[in-house]
């Protein structure tokens, strides 16, 4: 038997149970493997809650870095004691042991560790499709990035910086202002007490920006959209203050035909072919130097509920794992 943590229904951080689950060995095109060191992310949030629904009971967690213990028929690209990390293949990452999709799992290169790898993944994969190819961001430009001081955020910021992007940062503390700033950012907006729409425009001199990049949700939506200039990009890839509600799409035409989009890393992963180059990507501007992770919290796996207590209640900043 190995040890996960689990929920057997949805609600908050105290439906998740850690439990003995039997993990048997893998099917055609999968791979059993032991984590070493597991990533904490909001989407996990949204799927103990029941915001993106999931069928019961289930796993939590996409994000881990691992061992290959074995593999099943027809996977000749991985073998039996190989280093892999994954931001996929299905929720279940807070576990010791899990059977997942093989070609969910990518290769770490020397020097990366697992830690690292945990704490980057899901992260550093969104960020890559964000500025990469969601938006293709260029040097020169100024751009918003919410939530600046969040796991996301910080390794936006050196990644931004790294491409020559003046990046704005928005942040709920001037505490989480000064890390967002220590990490490439040129601008922070503390939002609790600064009209983030109006600093926007007074940064920018009225020119607003090509593009927004909102984690946030509910509560920032249309004053994103008043940040950009005339068919600029709104890029909704989460919701940390809820989901946004329904809103007429005739608002989008009187701002200056803007675009909204709503990216999820799984269609920008989808096959094999892009999450491998997406990977290497992210881990040679890391191995570079040019991107750091700093991993500033950490639990141990029993202790999840704790965890999503202290993300829910934004009293983490960069990125978070969980050691089995």
């Amino acid at each position: 038997m190995s040890k996960a943590i689990r929920f057997h229904a949805v609600g908050g951080p105290d439906v998740l149970v850690y439990e003995d689950v039997a993990v048997g060995d893998p099917g055609p095109g999968q791979a059993r493997v032991r984590n070493k060191a597991i990533g904490l992310n909001f989407i996990d949030t949204y799927h103990r809650s029941g915001l993106y629904p999931l069928p019961l009971p289930s796993g939590v967690g996409l994000e881990a870095a691992a061992v290959v213990e074995a593999v099943g028929p027809g996977v000749d690209y991985l073998k039996v004691g190989d280093r892999v990390a994954y931001a996929g293949g299905g929720p279940g990452a807070y576990s010791e042991v899990r059977i997942i999709p093989a070609d969910r799992l990518v290769p770490v290169p020397e020097g990366i560790t697992d830690e690292q790898a945990a704490a980057m993944m899901l992260k550093g994969l969104t960020v890559q499709y964000l500025i990469r190819s969601t938006y293709r961001v260029q040097a020169g430009e100024t751009v918003l990035f919410h939530a600046a001081a969040g796991g996301v955020g910080l390794i936006a910021g050196q990644w931004l910086k790294a491409l020559g992007v003046h990046a704005i940062g928005t942040a709920g503390s001037d505490e989480k202002a000064a890390v967002a700033k220590a990490h490439g950012y040129e601008h922070t907006i503390v939002y609790t007490r600064e009209n983030f729409t109006e600093r926007v425009n007074e940064i920018t001199g009225g020119k607003k920006l090509p593009v927004v990049y909102d984690s946030v949700g509910k509560d920032t939506f249309m004053g994103s959209l008043d940040c950009l200039r005339p068919r600029g990009m709104l890029v909704v890839f989460g919701n940390g203050s809820g989901p946004v509600a329904s809103f007429d799409l005739n608002l989008l035409a009187q701002k200056g035909s803007l675009f909204v989009t709503r990216p999820t890393i799984m269609a920008y992963m989808a096959s094999r072919e892009e999450l491998l180059a997406a990977s290497k990507e992210l881990f040679d501007v890391v191995l570079s130097g040019k991107v750091k992770i700093e991993i500033n919290q950490r639990y141990a796996l029993k202790d999840a509920r704790q965890a999503h207590i202290d993300l829910e209640g934004r009293k983490t900043t960069g990125s978070t794992i969980l050691v089995p």
